[in-house]
């Protein structure tokens, strides 16, 4: 895929740490340049940087439109890399289930996953995390395998296993539903949790090594939905220092007096708080306790959860919750802000905060209406 030939993008309010700025900016070999190049009026538009998602699942539909109908995951792929480039996000990191719950989020279908992501060409920047289940013992060392031989740099530690229900030998709701999905009779489903349930005494011994392993390949570890300050402990003492989705307030001042990052969902932000009763968003951006916000299950609400805090907390602070912020959290240095010298990863958007164009790594992702009419023309 070809870059963009070099550009000189003027008229445009653009996004700086210091808030927008009506300056040129240049594009050229996929990075941000000096200057020069093919000139572009871009009066009436913003030019902000680049959306960086770490943690989205909604890509499953595009896998499978319909329960079990996965066909081939590559068109998946391209599906999602263009609600990707609708959506404003320039890098995807693919939140991709290690469960017991089977079908698109087994062991089997992470490996598929892994091996689609390795031979894609996409224009939106994809990478893969993968959300391990703890209980799965005996499926650790297959998953450490996995990361070391595709070069996942994202691990996070998730229990979701009914541990309530299963301790007063009651079924869990749902479990009929839930072993269709997986492709299991009610009855094997209701097994396998118990025997996952049985391993919790096991469960901190068996993580340790293969925790240690992953740290040593440069594996960068995290938990999800810590209910309290002693569940933040535990993963910690595990070298799992991102808190991801944290459930109660208590979770997240725990993991940042800890100096560790606080990831939060950008749904939760749009529709005013949790679904499920947890902690709001928003009240823990309004702490300081939020790094970074991530699409959860739908991208679009990443720039929509920005625009929406951006009446409150400005559009440096807001905007870097979905760009900077979360490269700062991965270490990524190359991308994240609009300077010279980094990707030319940029999202252009009309007064009303809707997005008309995408540029990812000075590719084009997404170009529509008004925004392609002035470009082309």
């Amino acid at each position: 895929m070809r870059d963009l030939p070099p550009l000189r993008l003027t008229g445009a309010e653009v996004l700086l740490p210091d808030g927008f700025a009506r300056e040129a900016l240049s594009l050229e070999g996929g990075r941000i340049a000096a200057g020069g190049g093919r000139e572009i009026d871009l009066s009436g538009w913003r030019i902000l940087p680049g959306i960086i998602d770490l943690h989205g699942d909604g890509f499953e539909r595009h896998m499978a439109p319909r329960r079990g109908a996965v066909d081939r995951p590559e068109a998946g792929l391209a599906g999602l890399d263009a609600e990707c480039g609708a959506a404003g996000i320039t890098t995807a990191v693919l939140a991709q289930f290690w469960s017991w719950e089977g079908g698109m989020r087994s062991p089997e279908f992470s490996a598929t996953l892994a091996e689609t992501l390795a031979g894609a060409e996409t224009l939106t920047d994809m990478a893969m995390q993968l959300r391990v289940e703890t209980h799965m013992l005996d499926t650790l060392e297959a998953m450490a395998d996995l990361v070391a031989r595709h070069g996942i740099g994202f691990v996070v530690w998730n229990d979701h296993l009914p541990h309530a229900q299963l301790a007063k030998g009651k079924r869990p709701p749902g479990l009929t539903g839930q072993a269709l999905k997986a492709g299991r009779s009610p009855e094997a489903h209701e097994r396998l949790l118990g025997e996952l349930h049985a391993n919790g005494p096991e469960v901190a011994a068996a993580l340790a090594p293969i925790a240690a392993r992953l740290a040593a390949h440069g594996v960068r570890m995290g938990s999800h939905d810590d209910h309290t300050a002693e569940d933040r402990a535990k993963f910690r003492a595990l070298g799992a220092d991102l808190c991801e989705f944290p459930e109660t307030l208590a979770a997240a001042e725990a993991a940042k007096a800890a100096g560790e990052p606080v990831i939060m969902g950008a749904p939760n932000v749009v529709r005013g708080g949790s679904h499920s009763g947890k902690v709001a968003a928003e009240d823990l951006v309004a702490a300081g306790l939020v790094d970074a916000l991530v699409s959860d299950y739908h991208y679009p609400t990443l720039a929509r959860a920005a625009v929406k805090l951006s009446d409150r907390h400005g559009w440096p602070a807001a905007w870097a919750l979905v760009s900077e912020g979360p490269a700062r959290v991965m270490g990524w240095r190359d991308r994240g802000r609009i300077a010279e010298g980094l990707r030319a990863d940029l999202v252009i958007m009309d007064a009303a905060g809707r997005v008309g164009g995408t540029i990812s790594g000075g590719k084009v992702s997404y170009l529509a209406g008004a925004l392609a009419a002035r470009m082309l023309s």
